[in-house]
């Protein structure tokens, strides 16, 4: 492998060893760095200060050390950042949406790294601020706002934040027409609620100390929060839930599901104190989601062996299995995603030889209609509708060259009204770019999908540097769509790749089924195939490959990092699910017990024990000449918690050979999902950009002198 551009000499922050010891199916693993999972982590998401000072020390040392490694890219990072946020129109707005007497929308301010929610009179005019983001979250270091929601009599508005990165939000509650804050105040839930048919309470979802949302409870306004009456009760930690309403305000449903089993309770809106009523009872498999129609509920299922799911009917007083009727046929290869119901017509958002398409169904006649587009590969997107009696549904549309463009689709006349193109106020011109779909043969024979774009001026000779971007799992596709920070490194000569490998649902279902639990590792082969394939096709060569993924992504560039550390020139691993024996192995943890039908119970099962210990990154690592590796982390991420990465660096670190450097960047303040505003995130993602072109650069490195870093929590 080539060597990548020298790094200043450092020395990286170096752990003690205290060894855990933990036997199961009789294999014994030995965990050194355990002890960096803070014992009071369920109190520190919720008050960071409240971390243990050893830890906190070696994460502020991983810290110092990575600065001094990426110090000559300061520069750059600013030039980068300069650049991404020259795209953003700073002061951008949606397409306002129609709701009885006025519409709804949001919009930003000049400089604004959040969010206002807004509202102006049906067919326009001034516009009436209802919630300042940026307001909201002045003097704190990390402010994310959640689901934001108008009431049916437009006097009220329910929102949620969170404050931590801990993903613990607080719901409020407005008065719109004095602008005031209600007394009401609810902390600890998932992020939003539901109001009821009277707009004199609401639904929500209360979680657990394990950060499991474990009840549904309603809130009548005015009234103590300890006083609010338990709706259901998750009893099950392996189940999610949630709660919502219909566009109508008719039915409050509640889901629960976990990643291959689902079930709805239903209640009406206007009886709060009603006990809701079960759908269909959860059967290992069989999964379902409602929506609305009227006198009916359209049912999207993949029940007697609809692998790609179908559609059915039933009566919304009684929507039981028993009274299920076939209304669009399943058909192999044809995975149905959504479906949006209207007075008079259907529509549903499918995905059929790997791209995306929106199908509109006439409810009086059955006729339907597919809405065409031009492009090789694109993304597509369902806004629906706040009405349900109307002719017009809205619809999003890009591509990896042409920004997201808004329309209304008059669903009778089949008119299309383009609304809104995506401005890029530094300029865009798509004829200079380049979008391609290539079919990467996988080691099995199975063809990989893979979306590129580059620069028409990008010589296509092996010397291009390629960024190569993976996921692969929970079903989660990656779309073909428009992103403004790519040509970053497009502008420079980079190739961007999308591998859509197995594990997503990007070729139907059973490219998901294809890519988890057992079938596991054909999500890591594919994406060693698709370098191979850039590399033979000549697009760049193994070491200008910059492997990009988060989270369960992350767990990919883990894994491969292990499998192929030679098919890669630097490995970029955002808030990685690195640990995934220790996790899955852990009950107690917030999304283990849910996450077991994806990867499977290592507790209860000898195989799925055995499976998990063949790709688990933490626990493969080996004695290989990696290349440079960034981790990426927030320090109150949920989902995947901060000593995962932390350990795995300091494992890689240990056993690796070679001199290339491991760094470890930690967000002292976020979570899961990064910064939480726009520009701060802007600037996250030109960290990682300056690494990518620090490491695929062909100038020879400067001197950027020596450096000592303390040992941390040492």
């Amino acid at each position: 492998m080539t060597k990548t551009p020298a790094f200043p000499t450092a020395r990286p922050p170096s752990p003690e060893k205290h060894p855990v010891f933990d036997t199961h199916h009789g294999f014994t693993r030995t965990d050194d760095y355990a002890w960096l999972r803070a014992d009071n982590w369920q109190a520190m998401f919720r008050d960071p200060s409240l971390l243990d000072s050893r830890i906190r020390a070696h994460l502020e040392a991983e810290n110092a050390y990575q600065t001094v490694l990426m110090a000559d890219t300061a520069e750059l990072q600013k030039q980068l950042f300069g650049e991404m946020k020259g795209r953003i129109k700073e002061d951008d707005s949606t397409v306002p949406m129609k709701d009885g007497p006025y519409a709804y929308g949001s919009s930003f301010k000049l400089g604004g790294e959040q969010p206002r929610y807004f509202r102006m009179p049906r067919d326009g005019g001034d516009e009436q601020i209802l919630l300042d983001g940026d307001a909201e979250a002045e003097g704190k270091p990390y402010f994310r706002l959640g689901r934001v929601d108008h009431s049916a009599d437009h006097r009220k508005l329910l929102w949620a934040f969170d404050d931590k990165g801990s993903e613990f939000f607080t719901l409020r509650v407005r008065d719109l027409t004095s602008g005031k804050e209600l007394p009401d105040q609810i902390d600890a839930t998932s992020g939003g609620g539901t109001w009821n048919a009277a707009d004199d309470g609401f639904f929500y979802t209360r979680l657990d100390d394990n950060h499991r949302p474990s009840k549904v409870l309603f809130h009548a306004l005015g009234d103590s929060p300890q006083n609010d009456r338990l709706i259901y009760e998750e009893t099950d930690p392996g189940f999610f839930m949630d709660v919502g309403g219909t566009r109508s305000n008719k039915w409050i449903m509640i889901g629960i599901n976990d990643h291959e089993t689902s079930e709805y309770r239903l209640m009406r809106a206007d009886e709060p104190f009603a006990e809701p009523k079960l759908v269909a009872v959860r059967e290992i498999g069989l999964q379902y989601d409602l929506e609305e129609g009227g006198d009916i509920f359209f049912i999207l299922t993949n029940a007697d062996g609809a692998k790609d799911f179908k559609i059915m009917t039933a009566p919304a007083d009684d929507p039981v299995r028993a009274n299920w009727e076939e209304l669009v046929a399943h058909e192999p290869g044809r995975l149905i995603l959504s479906v949006v119901g209207f007075k008079d017509h259907m529509v549903r958002l499918e995905r059929k030889e790997g791209l995306p398409r929106i199908v509109v169904r006439d409810r009086r006649n059955g006729e339907e209609h597919l809405i065409s587009f031009d492009e090789e590969a694109f993304s597509l997107g369902l806004s629906g509708s706040y009405e349900y009696d109307t002719e017009i549904m809205r619809f999003t549309y890009s591509s990896m060259t042409t920004p997201a463009q808004v329309f209304d689709y008059n669903m009778r006349s089949r008119e299309r009204v383009l609304l809104k193109t995506q401005e890029v106020p530094s300029g865009h011109d798509p004829v200079h770019y380049v979008t391609r779909r290539l079919m990467a043969p996988a080691a099995d024979g199975e063809l990989v999908p893979v979306s590129l774009l580059h620069h028409r001026d990008t010589p296509l000779d092996g010397s291009a540097p390629c960024l190569l971007y993976g996921y692969g799992s929970y079903g989660i596709a990656i779309p073909a769509a428009f992103n403004t920070n790519w040509f970053s490194l497009v502008d420079r000569g980079f190739v961007f790749a999308i591998a859509h490998v197995r594990g997503g649902k990007d070729k139907g279902y059973g490219w998901y089924d294809d890519g988890k639990r057992s079938h596991k590792m054909n999500t890591f082969t594919d994406f060693i195939a698709v370098a191979q394939h850039l590399v033979a096709e000549r697009y760049t060569q193994h070491d200008r490959i910059v492997a990009q993924g988060g989270s369960a992504g992350g767990m990919l560039m883990g894994a491969v990092a292990n499998m192929a550390p030679h098919s890669f020139g630097a490995i970029v691993a955002e808030v990685p699910f690195v640990d995934v024996m220790t996790t899955m192995l852990d009950a107690s943890l917030p999304l283990t017990p849910p996450e077991w039908p994806e990867w499977g119970n290592p507790i209860a099962s000898a195989e799925d024990y055995r499976i998990i210990a063949a790709y688990s990154p933490y626990d493969n690592v080996a004695d290989h000449d990696y290349p440079p590796i960034l981790a990426l982390a927030g320090l109150t991420d949920p989902r995947v918690t901060y000593w995962e990465p932390a350990k795995w660096v300091a494992r890689l670190r240990e056993r690796k050979s070679g001199t290339n450097p491991v760094l470890f960047k930690i967000n002292m303040d976020s979570g899961h999902a990064g910064a939480s505003g726009r520009f701060s995130r802007l600037e996250e993602i030109a960290y990682t950009y300056s690494f990518a072109l620090k490491v695929t650069s062909k100038l020879e490195p400067e001197v950027m002198g020596k450096a000592e870093i303390a040992k941390g929590a040492s």
